[in-house]
Protein backbone atom coordinates (compact mmCIF):
# COMPACT_ATOMS: atom_id res chain seq x y z
CA UNK A 1 0.00 0.00 0.00
CA UNK A 2 1.20 3.30 -0.73
CA UNK A 3 2.24 6.05 1.65
CA UNK A 4 -0.37 8.31 0.57
CA UNK A 5 -3.16 5.84 1.26
CA UNK A 6 -1.65 5.07 4.57
CA UNK A 7 -1.77 8.25 5.80
CA UNK A 8 -5.59 9.28 4.87
CA UNK A 9 -6.52 6.55 6.24
CA UNK A 10 -4.65 7.42 9.85
CA UNK A 11 -5.72 11.02 9.40
CA UNK A 12 -9.65 9.62 9.04
CA UNK A 13 -9.13 8.10 12.36
CA UNK A 14 -8.78 11.45 14.00
CA UNK A 15 -10.88 13.54 16.09
CA UNK A 16 -10.71 17.63 15.32
CA UNK A 17 -8.76 18.41 17.99
CA UNK A 18 -5.90 15.82 16.82
CA UNK A 19 -5.96 17.15 13.89
CA UNK A 20 -5.88 21.04 14.62
CA UNK A 21 -2.98 20.08 17.14
CA UNK A 22 -1.13 18.36 14.18
CA UNK A 23 -1.72 21.24 11.89
CA UNK A 24 -0.51 23.38 14.26
CA UNK A 25 2.45 20.88 14.66
CA UNK A 26 2.92 20.76 11.02
CA UNK A 27 2.83 24.46 10.23
CA UNK A 28 6.08 25.14 12.45
CA UNK A 29 7.97 21.93 11.31
CA UNK A 30 7.15 23.87 7.80
CA UNK A 31 8.25 27.08 8.77
CA UNK A 32 11.16 26.05 10.36
CA UNK A 33 12.33 23.75 6.93
CA UNK A 34 11.96 27.16 4.88
CA UNK A 35 13.76 29.10 7.65
CA UNK A 36 16.67 26.48 7.74
CA UNK A 37 16.32 26.49 3.66
CA UNK A 38 16.32 29.70 3.33
CA UNK A 39 19.81 30.32 5.25
CA UNK A 40 21.56 26.89 3.39
CA UNK A 41 20.30 24.54 0.87
CA UNK A 42 18.66 21.69 2.21
CA UNK A 43 19.61 18.41 1.39
CA UNK A 44 16.50 17.40 -0.28
CA UNK A 45 14.08 20.16 -1.02
CA UNK A 46 11.26 18.26 -1.73
CA UNK A 47 10.25 17.57 1.60
CA UNK A 48 9.14 20.86 2.29
CA UNK A 49 6.69 19.98 -0.89
CA UNK A 50 5.90 16.70 0.31
CA UNK A 51 5.11 18.74 4.03
CA UNK A 52 2.81 21.19 2.24
CA UNK A 53 0.70 18.38 0.79
CA UNK A 54 0.52 16.72 4.77
CA UNK A 55 -0.86 20.13 5.65
CA UNK A 56 -3.23 20.54 2.70
CA UNK A 57 -4.64 17.16 3.45
CA UNK A 58 -4.83 17.40 6.98
CA UNK A 59 -6.53 20.80 6.49
CA UNK A 60 -9.21 18.90 3.96
CA UNK A 61 -10.23 16.44 6.65
CA UNK A 62 -10.19 18.69 9.24
CA UNK A 63 -13.33 20.78 7.01
CA UNK A 64 -14.91 17.51 6.11
CA UNK A 65 -15.07 16.89 10.00
CA UNK A 66 -16.73 20.19 10.71
CA UNK A 67 -18.91 20.10 8.27
CA UNK A 68 -20.31 16.77 8.89
CA UNK A 69 -20.77 17.77 12.45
Amino acid sequence: MSKTVDFKKSIQALNEQDLQARIKEDELRLKKLEFAHAISPLENPMSIRGLRRELARLKTELKKKQLSA
